[in-house]
C-alpha cells in the first residue's frame, strides 16, 4: 500500500466542481487543491519558492538546490507539498535525525534510524501568503507524521521572530540552537508526535 493511499488527509481535496466546456460537457481539470509528498522532479519549483521567501529576509536559503535534490531523493516521504491546479504553492521538507538536539550535521544529513523529524524548511509562494496556508500545511504535516510508526517528535530551528508562529502550531521552544549559519542564531523548537495507535485505528493509517 502506498503512503498516499494509507493517508486519507493527503488525498486531493476538490474545492470546486469541474469546469464545463461551452457545449455543457465536463472536461478534465487538475484538482483544485492537492497535498502530496514531493519528488525530485519538484526540486526546481521548491527552490524557486524558497529562494524568493528567504533571500530577501536572511540573505540565504535553508536548503540550496543540490540539498533539496539530496533530501527528495533520500527521504521524499518526509516532505509535503500543497498544489493548486497542479502548481506548487507551499511545501515542507524534512529528514530524520537521531540525536536529542540538532547539531551542525543535521543541516545536511538524513539518519534513517532516527525517530526525530528535522523540519528543514517551510515556505509559501509569495502570491498566496497571508492566507494561513503555512499553518494549514504544518497541521497536515504533523497529522501525516503521526501515521509514520518511526516518528516520535518533530524538531526545527528558527529565528526569534518566527517563534510565535511555531508556538501557535504547537511547538515548544527548547532554547538556543547550537547550529549557526553565518551571523544568524536560532531557537530550537520541538513538537511531540503522539497517538500512533489512535490514528491507526481511526484514520486508516
Amino acid at each position: 500500500m502506498s503512503a498516499l493511499s494509507a493517508l486519507p488527509f493527503l488525498k486531493p481535496v476538490h474545492l470546486r466542481s469541474p469546469r464545463s466546456s461551452p457545449g455543457g460537457q465536463r472536461r478534465h481539470t487538475l484538482p483544485a487543491s492537492e497535498f502530496r509528498c514531493l519528488s525530485p522532479e519538484d526540486a526546481v519549483s521548491v527552490f524557486e519558492i524558497e529562494r524568493e521567501a528567504f533571500i530577501s529576509v536572511s540573505g540565504d536559503c535553508p536548503l540550496h538546490l543540490d540539498e533539496i535534490c539530496h533530501f527528495l531523493n533520500l527521504c521524499p516521504e518526509l516532505s509535503l507539498g500543497w498544489f493548486e491546479e497542479g502548481r506548487l504553492v507551499a511545501f515542507i521538507i524534512g529528514s530524520l535525525w537521531d540525536q536529542e538536539r540538532l547539531s551542525q550535521a543535521a543541516l545536511t544529513l538524513h539518519k534513517p534510524q532516527g525517530s526525530a523529524v528535522h523540519i528543514h524548511v517551510l515556505a509559501v509562494h509569495r502570491t498566496v501568503r497571508q492566507q494561513g496556508k503555512g499553518s494549514i500545511l504544518m497541521w497536515r504535516y504533523l497529522q501525516y507524521l503521526r501515521c509514520l510508526p518511526f516518528a516520535r517528535r518533530a524538531l526545527l530551528m528558527c529565528e526569534d521572530f518566527l517563534v510565535p508562529f511555531y508556538q501557535k502550531c504547537g511547538f515548544e521552544a527548547l532554547g538556543p540552537c547550537e547550529v549557526t549559519v553565518g551571523d544568524l542564531a536560532f531557537v530550537e523548537m520541538q513538537h511531540p508526535v503522539r497517538g500512533h495507535a489512535f490514528m491507526r485505528r481511526n484514520s486508516g493509517c
